[in-house]
């Protein structure tokens, strides 16, 4: 697979690769990414840029204001790392201790910054307006809603989010219209029961018994209830209960994740988990408690911003760019492509 890497791009591979490794070694969490938007913020500042902060809390927006009328295009990337203790042997290991970013956000701010560089040359040329996105806290904050709900989309036509993915071949682009990632829910189940001596069942309402059906019959939701040419999870991640090898428990909770490509069979598995569970409750005498919590929404690429991409990305890898490597992992992208036509794709690494 040839790539062919724009001689501009190529002008600045090394202060791009400084800056993501910089960004590496003072990794931080959510909304408090202080240091990387003060860097990004000086940065998009130096090249002439329209600059905003604290969108979203702690988010930099940019933007670079084409010499024609044209419409204006979004791009975004993410900021925050993960809560995880980096153990690898590099120059630019995190000195955060207990912080690393280890989803790629270090590279998708790099990029992006990159790209800020190259495109402020071509300004005479734009035919429209690019704001450049930069965000905090999509590792579970949902960064995004507070994005929109500062202003980040308005005025803005179209948007682009880019996800680094070592699943995907190196130097692939991986593009499709349509569910791109999914809904990525959590729920929590408490089965309360009553207790007794192991020796004597009798009387009892065994929880532990109680949540080894519910495991089993929320199972069926992904093999009875989904269509099998789509996809769903519905997985118990967390078992907690009991008090002893002899006693008979008198509650157990139930912890896991829900995940979806659309709506539709998000709401579905909602309703068949919460019917299932009254169910096996009014069948063994139990009271089930039921919470659900909603994550982020399936990721929906437009199918004109796919087009549109697809074609760039086949200028640059040709051959290369085809179908992502898909998993059932959520990104608060989805929120941008709720309000404007989007696209979210991966780069190999």
């Amino acid at each position: 697979m040839a790539v062919k890497v724009r001689s501009e791009v190529a002008a600045i591979a090394d202060d791009i690769i400084a800056i993501r490794r910089d960004i590496h070694k003072y990794p931080e969490l959510g909304f408090d990414v202080h240091r990387t938007s003060e860097l990004v913020a000086e940065h998009l500042k130096d090249l002439g840029f329209d600059v905003v902060t604290g969108i979203g809390k702690t988010g930099v927006v940019g933007d670079l204001k084409g010499n024609k009328s044209g419409p204006t295009i979004g791009l975004r990337a993410d900021m925050d790392a993960l809560p995880i203790q980096e153990t690898g042997d590099i120059p630019y290991r995190s000195v955060n201790d207990g912080i690393m970013h280890a989803c790629g956000h270090d590279g998708h701010t790099a990029m992006l910054l990159g790209a800020a560089t190259v495109l402020e040359q071509f300004q005479e040329q734009l035919k429209g307006n690019i704001r450049f996105i930069f965000q905090p806290a999509e590792e579970g904050g949902g960064g995004a809603r507070y994005m929109i709900e500062d202003g980040c989309l308005d005025t803005v036509d179209e948007i682009y989010g880019i996800h680094l993915w070592n699943y995907q071949k190196y130097g692939e682009v991986g593009v499709k219209d349509g569910p791109t990632m999914a809904a990525a829910d959590e729920f929590a189940i408490t089965i309360k029961g009553f207790g007794g001596h192991g020796a004597t069942p009798q009387g009892t309402v065994d929880a532990v018994l109680v949540s080894a059906h519910l495991v089993t019959a929320l199972q069926s939701i992904v093999s009875r209830n989904t269509n099998p040419l789509e996809s769903t999870v519905v997985t118990v991640g967390q078992i907690n209960g009991g008090h002893n090898f002899n006693v008979i428990a008198d509650e157990v909770v139930l912890k896991g994740t829900a995940r979806a490509y659309t709506e539709d069979n998000r709401q579905m598995i909602k309703r068949r988990m919460e019917e299932i569970i009254n169910g096996i409750g009014r069948t063994f005498g139990a009271d089930i408690e039921f919470v659900y919590i909603d994550g982020y929404p399936p990721t929906i690429n437009n199918e004109i911003a796919y087009e549109r991409l697809k074609f760039s990305a086949e200028k640059v890898v040709g051959n290369g760019c085809g179908l992502p490597y898909l998993s059932m992992g959520g990104e608060d992208f989805s929120y941008y492509a709720q309000k404007i036509p989007g696209c979210f794709f991966f780069v190999g690494s």
